[in-house]
């Protein structure tokens, strides 16, 4: 696509109110027109004309799609894009849709966290897809202790309740302050003084750099926003020599896990694992399927490692 080709696509817009919401977020085609108060008809046609002239890219999530600006075009094409998105930037109309922006994605977070409140204490009466007995013992095999562990998006700490009967330090890290106050009691109650909850969120992990041995996250990936961004933090905190380890679902097409269990995504592929580690800066990653459950919709087990 030529600069002339470029400019029509900017001239509109829509299409403008598109390129600055996608350049901040992913976002799905249901979020877009909340965000923008427009049909869906509209915004696809829109999407696929942005789509075609390789401004965006989209992603398939079972029966979603999901967009965001493409990171990869020509640079030349980016700087004019740029200098575009940021002269409309200043206009109300771009600054009215950043305000709702932000309340789509507050909305994203608190539907999460109010799903966790919900159970907190009593998490263990609900299926959580992809935690068997089966996966936990290949997780628990990655691990040598004595050792500092950072369980990330870690709940009431079911796993780091065991870990910390070997290791030297555990900290569970979750976003829900139900889920933190109900660990941390559950920590008194079974004596534990080297168990540490902190609420935080795992793109955003409250821990220094390289503090910890082990970044571990069991089931709590599928409900980050940015993964990479939570893997990046991940490799931050971890020391050199250091390891990280993933437990999380293959790719699925149960779209009821949306509403079920609060998940943003519907699992992960093998390729995607690995290529997200690898650009979080780990070497030696491996990937594997460890476990598959023998029930519908029969979710298989993904566990995953590599070193800093």
């Amino acid at each position: 696509m030529d600069t002339a080709d470029t400019l029509k696509l900017l001239a509109d817009p829509t299409r403008l109110r598109l390129l600055g919401l996608l350049e901040k977020e992913e976002l799905s085609v249901a979020e877009l027109q909340d965000i923008l108060g427009m049909g869906q008809s509209r915004i696809s046609s829109h999407l696929g004309l942005l789509r075609q002239g390789e401004l965006v890219i989209d992603r398939k999530d079972g029966k979603k799609s999901f967009y965001v600006l493409n990171r990869s075009m020509p640079r030349e094409r980016r700087k004019l894009l740029q200098v575009v998105c940021e002269s409309f930037a200043q206009q109300d109309q771009a600054k009215t849709d950043l305000q709702n922006l932000g309340r789509v994605l507050d909305e994203r977070r608190k539907l999460s966290e109010a799903f966790f409140n919900a159970v907190a204490g009593n998490i263990d009466k609900y299926k959580c897809p992809g935690r068997s007995w089966e996966a936990i013992g290949h997780f628990l095999l990655k691990i040598a202790p004595p050792i500092t562990i950072a369980d990330l998006g870690a709940g009431e700490g079911f796993l780091s309740q065991l870990l910390a009967r070997r290791a030297e330090k555990v900290y569970c890290i979750d976003n829900s302050r139900r889920m933190v106050e109900v660990g941390a009691a559950l920590a008194e109650k079974n004596g534990f003084t080297n168990l540490f909850y902190k609420l935080g969120d795992i793109e955003k992990v409250p821990l220094p750099d390289e503090e910890v041995d082990l970044a571990l996250f069991s089931q709590a990936l599928h409900h980050a926003n940015h993964p990479l961004t939570a893997l990046k933090e991940a490799f931050r905190i971890v020391k050199p020599g250091g390891r990280i380890i993933v437990l999380d679902l293959l790719e699925h097409q149960f779209e009821k896990a949306r509403e079920m269990y609060a998940d943003r995504w519907l699992g992960f592929s093998q390729n995607q694992i690995y290529s997200w580690l690898k650009d979080a800066g780990f070497e030696q990653v491996e990937v594997s399927v460890v476990a598959q459950e023998t029930t519908e919709p029969f979710f298989e087990t993904l566990l995953a490692s590599g070193i800093r």
